[in-house]
């Protein structure tokens, strides 16, 4: 296959990413919230391959007809963002003003973080919280704790949006990059598992969810903590 031609697969593998959402909405829609993240999930693992696939290949040099950095950012509010705010809303984990309060948060600090050109660091992580609300909630529904924890969680990321933190890019940060890339794949397996068994209680799936969560999301800020070390090669 010419290169032009496998630059072109990628960026419609990457719009496979709105058939995905919408798959993912009509689940939602229907209360069928187990489907609708085994439907998120999918469309993160997509999201999560193009990339590198973008890079190999090149695709701003070889089919630069479409903008696949804009694709990837609609795709993503929608599969980040939109579907797990309206799920978390209907789902009936908050109640009264803490849901309106929460999906407000999480639509508008999202869509003003994506817009953002100071969102990646030098070391192609992310500076502040990076709207992955698709995980955040998974984990909620899977771990189901009170409305107050629910509100305290979504306030707490919704600022860290915002702050000089340092939240990790599972593929492209190379520092621990031989931790992180396993940990985010257990992490897949952990949600797959929790929603393909309806997020039943007591599945040692949650635990799993819970720590690879917390690396995922303090890594970075370790790594901000933790000077790393140059080492000088001898000649």
């Amino acid at each position: 296959m010419q290169i032009r031609l496998k630059a072109l697969s990628v960026h419609l593998l990457t719009a496979t990413g709105a058939v995905l959402s919408m798959l993912a909405m009509l689940a939602a829609v229907e209360g069928h919230w187990s489907l609708m993240f085994l439907w998120l999930v999918v469309a993160l693992i997509v999201d999560g391959i193009d990339g590198p696939l973008a890079r190999r290949y090149e695709v701003t040099e070889n089919w630069p007809t479409y903008d696949g950095v804009l694709m990837d950012l609609i795709v993503d509010y929608l599969t980040y963002v939109f579907i797990p705010a309206y799920a978390l809303f209907k789902s009936g984990l908050l109640v009264g003003w803490t849901g309106w309060l929460s999906i407000i948060a999480i639509v508008y600090g999202s869509v003003i973080y994506f817009a953002d050109t100071r969102m990646k660091t030098k070391d192609k992580s992310f500076s502040g919280f990076p709207a992955c609300w698709n995980m955040v909630v998974l984990v909620l529904f899977a771990v189901a704790p009170s409305h107050w924890t629910i509100l305290a969680v979504v306030i707490l990321l919704t600022v860290a949006m915002f702050l000089p933190l340092k939240f990790i890019h599972p593929v492209r940060t190379k520092r621990w990059r031989n931790v992180t890339l396993p940990v985010a794949a257990l992490w897949v397996i952990f949600a797959t598992w929790a929603a393909w068994r309806n997020f039943e209680e007591g599945s040692w799936a949650h635990w799993g969810l819970v720590i690879s969560s917390l690396y995922l999301c303090l890594a970075g800020i370790a790594q901000q903590m933790i000077p790393e070390r140059n080492v000088e090669r001898i000649a």
